[in-house]
């Protein structure tokens, strides 16, 4: 491919830091993965962090942490990846898809309180009926980078905690995958807030292509002491104590088993790349922003496409530029779009089919393609355009290029 959907932004520093990791004699979480909770705690403002080998764990000890079991409901937007319902599944607890707002995709949360609002009626919803179990949580979902409306869902959750079967907390559990840094304002006057202050729970992904990351891995923040002790023993066997705290010079070889954990901690290696990406998390975003703008100016006469935008109240980590292809306007539909971007070199990805379309979930609880349907109009028009720091101008050009060759009908 001339041009890749992403390329990892690593370098001399985070060659220089694995390798200091391997001369050191502690290769699995110790030193490192410690250094780099409390680092990356601070940046985004929260009090406590917890190290994970990817965000869908994070997600799964999020959950655990705040009780999630078996009959639970959580609500999940339909336009995200398979990790955020799936953790629910593993609880034998019950997604509830929500749709998306037509612009940014983010959870719709008008749709969220209507889904709310029968469940506490004991209506019927799209592949679910009554009697209900608890709402444990909602999961927004910043999408491509752009956060959520977090103060809308911690709203809903206070107003409907403690009704019906509720408990008397509904958590608020975000899916950052997509962020580092992001930030939201309540108005135009109020102070910016980052991403990782503003639920109980949130959950970072550093997988290869992410805004900052350690090849795999993910993290857990929250200001509970409570949710972050019971996250650290649980990504660890349900052990009383880690490797670091075992087998180093002040560490005691006993530890007691108070709960059937998982196997989920970051390894020293993953977490020195960690330490230098973090470093380098402002100037990397500063990238993705300056590339965004590139993007905006080079398609602004592209007929026939709605691009994404940054809304006032919010600033984007833009770790994806997801296109709508006006479909009406092209002469080819959005796979043949695809197919003669990657004829002419581009790799592009699609973000996403939504999970109330994918088999498992519609033949699962009998859901149709219409059940979530701003969701089902956008995801035949997505395409995902290389993004990641390194793109070039005329990379840029060639994608802005080949996309108007496109739109003309000058190819195929």
């Amino acid at each position: 491919m001339k041009l890749p959907f992403f390329r990892p932004t690593v370098g001399e520093r985070e060659i220089e830091a694995v390798v200091a990791t391997l001369r050191s004699g502690w290769l699995t979480t110790g030193a490192q993965a410690k250094a780099f909770e409390a680092e990356l705690a601070a940046y985004v403002g929260a009090k406590h962090a917890v190290a994970v080998n990817s965000c869908t764990a994070a997600l799964h000890l999020a959950l655990e942490a705040m009780g999630a079991q078996r009959g639970d409901l959580v609500l999940v937007p339909t336009m995200t990846f398979a990790a955020t319902a799936e953790v629910v599944r593993y609880f034998d607890a019950t997604p509830v898809f929500i749709d998306c707002e037509p612009d940014s995709l983010c959870l719709d949360l008008a749709a969220a309180e209507r889904a709310l609002a029968r469940i506490a009626e004991g209506a019927p919803l799209p592949g679910l009926a009554p009697p209900y179990g608890p709402v444990r949580a909602i999961l927004p979902v910043h999408y491509g980078g752009q956060m959520a409306d977090v103060d809308g869902v911690r709203a809903l959750a206070a107003r409907y905690a403690g009704v019906g079967a509720n408990p008397p907390r509904i958590a608020v559990i975000e899916d950052a995958a997509h962020t580092l840094p992001a930030y939201t304002r309540a108005g135009a006057d109020a102070p910016w807030r980052a991403v990782g202050t503003t639920g109980d729970i949130t959950c970072f992904s550093f997988y290869a292509n992410k805004c900052i990351t350690t090849g795999e891995g993910g993290m857990a923040v929250t200001d509970d002491a409570q949710l972050a002790d019971r996250m650290r023993v649980m990504s660890l066997h349900g052990m009383s104590k880690d490797a670091w705290n075992r087998y180093t010079g002040k560490g005691s070889w006993y530890y007691e088993v108070v709960a059937p954990g998982f196997k989920y901690n970051l390894t020293d290696i993953a977490a020195a790349i960690g330490r230098v990406q973090l470093a380098r998390a402002d100037e990397l975003w500063q990238e993705r922003r300056r590339l965004a703008a590139a993007y905006h100016a080079a398609l602004a006469d592209v007929p026939g496409l709605a691009l994404p935008r940054e809304r006032a109240d919010r600033q984007h980590s833009w770790h994806l530029f997801p296109i709508q292809l006006e479909l009406a306007a092209w002469p080819v539909d959005r796979n043949a779009v695809i197919e003669q971007l990657k004829e002419a070199g581009i790799a592009t990805s699609v973000h996403w089919q939504p999970l109330h379309m994918q088999p498992y979930y519609r033949e699962r609880f009998g859901l149709t393609a219409d059940a979530c349907p701003v969701a089902q109009a956008a995801w035949p028009r997505l395409i995902s355009l290389p993004l990641f720091p390194g793109l070039t101008d005329d990379e840029i050009g060639l994608v802005a290029d080949t996309l108007r060759a496109i739109q003309r009908g000058a190819r195929g």
